[in-house]
């Protein structure tokens, strides 16, 4: 695995979230990977960026060119790639990695997921999606997902796309032995 893209929080989050996606992006580094992101200098997003940068990591940054100002560019990536769209955006982000992580965030984050969760479904690709539950974060969405599967809305198959981890190392590790 060489690239890791991570999807995260944009907005406002409290400080253990900022921190669980700063050791994110040092494990990351740790292990050899490049981050690819949202290309966003703020929250999780950002501390995402600086943690693996602080560990030695490279990073991949990718961010509409509306989103800029508000969501801060991360100008100290190794390599800002500037978008017309979001879709164009998350097209790159897709193609650029080589795995998936999901933390904590909101319907953005859902979005991203989901999309990269049905390509993994429909045979689109064949890369690894972790969902990373940190402290039960996920707990009601896998719940639901569970309840999908039961009443035959999703199929076992796909919920075998998505593995949840509850740990840092554990995600990386899956990742790297896929």
């Amino acid at each position: 695995m060489s690239a890791i893209c991570v999807y995260c929080a944009s907005g406002p989050v409290d400080s253990a979230y900022l921190a669980l996606a700063a050791r994110t992006g040092e494990a990351i580094a740790a292990a050899g990977h490049t981050l690819v992101s949202g290309g966003g200098n703020v929250s999780m997003m950002g501390s995402l960026a600086r943690g693996a940068r602080e560990a030695g990591g490279r990073t991949i940054g990718i961010i509409p060119e509306h989103l800029m100002a508000k969501e801060v560019a991360d100008l100290d990536a190794d390599e800002l790639i500037v978008t017309d769209t979001m879709r164009e955006r998350k097209r790159l982000m897709d193609e650029l990695s080589d795995g998936f992580i999901t933390l904590p965030g909101g319907i953005g984050t859902f979005e991203e997921l989901f999309e990269t969760w049905t390509g993994a479904y429909l045979g689109v690709h064949d890369k690894p999606i972790v969902l990373l539950n940190h402290e039960g974060f996920y707990d009601p969405l896998i719940g639901w997902l569970d309840d999908l599967a039961a009443r035959g809305f999703v199929a076992d198959r796909a919920l075998g796309k998505l593995k949840v981890c509850a740990t840092v190392g554990d995600s990386i590790s899956y990742l790297t032995t896929r």
